[in-house]
């Protein structure tokens, strides 16, 4: 293992083909890497069968990860345990990353949990709906600081910030998980951490993603979601990335809001509306304002009402999201009826909103479901 080791993934297109000039290697070998990396869904440099095993052997000894001598992965689908028959053990894969487990839904959805090297963990899910849209949600950091009170992600705090090649992982190894003839079709950055406080390494992971060389997924099918940090925002309407970008609103009020999003304390609603309406006006892409539903909480109409007059002013869209429940928090999804109220109650102002429909909550991959290690139970 070089002392000096960089991850494959770490490299852009241009640094790899600086890379293999320096080694004396034709420019057009790092095209043919990153075609066996993006469109073969190939981890392992052995199986890249157009290059010299000299080659093979090379990018082996610069960017493999070693063998870790790790337990085989389990695979749990629908509660039921089995352990999967790759012990994810081979000293030629180009991924930093073992897969501790593989969690399978009947819905369609999939969630890996990763471990990287330095034994930190993060999940990330890939979603199957009937509009053929195969979407990854990925995390951006290990844990989270952000507290959310309804939320599974933040409860072990915030480890440490995700690198570029890491969430670039995360998104091949949810590709992999398709057949060959399939990819996939969106990113949402709606998993663990705060995208917006590491921007300078989920930016270029998403260049790579949406680069036609790279996975080829269409910029506006992209959606970074945050729970309202305005420099964060503002930095990422500087940027004018190409992306659409989802605040985490949840309340009506400040007052709720302080109670169920301790951010509120620093940056309250006022602030980060402010924001949004900078990102709106500099990139023209109207923002979408998450909110969760939470029985008795944030779901009555008169909550309804305060936030339409809310948001009365703003081109932007709510996305209503019953509550996805968890053993470890007492919180409880609203009924059917209530979210119906509900969503009536805005659209009776005016407001457009869009009811998110769940999905991979069997295998506690659902909004503000995902952790960063092993379950107990799991």
């Amino acid at each position: 293992m070089n002392e000096n080791y960089k991850p494959l993934l770490s490299y852009s297109k241009e640094e790899l083909t600086d890379l293999f000039k320096t080694l004396g290697l034709p420019a057009f070998r790092a095209g043919q890497v990153r075609r066996w990396v993006f469109s073969r869904k190939t981890d392992r440099f052995s199986q890249m069968s157009d290059l010299s095993k000299d080659l093979r052997a090379k990018l082996t000894e610069l960017f493999a990860r070693p063998k870790s001598g790790a337990e085989p992965a389990k695979l749990i689908a629908n509660g039921s345990e089995t352990v999967a028959a790759e012990t994810f053990d081979y000293d030629d894969s180009l991924y930093e990353s073992r897969v501790v487990a593989k969690s399978v839904s009947d819905d369609g959805s999939e969630k890996l949990l990763l471990e990287w090297r330095d034994g930190r963990r993060v999940e990330c899910v890939l979603l199957r709906d009937d509009r053929n849209h195969r979407t990854a949600c990925v995390s951006v950091q290990v844990g989270c600081a952000m507290g959310c009170v309804f939320c599974c992600s933040g409860m072990g705090g915030f480890v440490r910030n995700l690198t570029r090649s890491e969430i670039l992982e995360e998104l091949l190894r949810l590709n992999a998980l398709l057949p060959q003839d399939e990819r996939l079709t969106h990113i949402v950055v709606m998993g663990t951490g705060e995208p917006t406080l590491n921007l300078d390494a989920l930016l270029p992971a998403l260049a790579e993603a949406t680069s036609g060389d790279g996975l080829d997924i269409g910029n506006r099918r992209v959606t970074i979601s945050t729970v309202g940090i305005p420099a964060g925002i503002r930095k990422l309407a500087e940027a004018n990335v190409p992306y659409k970008l989802a605040v985490s609103l949840h309340a009506p009020n400040d007052r709720i809001r302080d109670a169920i999003m301790p951010q509120n304390r620093i940056h309250p609603i006022a602030e980060v509306l402010r924001a949004a309406d900078v990102f709106f006006h500099t990139t023209g892409r109207r923002v979408t304002f998450e909110y969760v539903l939470l029985d008795g909480i944030n779901s009555s109409v008169d909550d309804a009402l305060e936030l339409a007059r809310l948001l009365r002013n703003k081109t932007a869209i709510v996305n209503c999201i019953p509550y996805n429940p968890a053993p470890e928090l007492p919180y409880k999804t609203p009924s059917n009826a209530t979210v119906r109220r509900f969503v009536d109650a805005l659209e009776g102002e005016g407001i457009q909103v869009k009811v998110r429909f769940r999905k991979g909550d069997k295998i506690n991959a659902a909004c503000g479901q995902l952790r960063w290690s092993l379950r107990e139970k799991e």
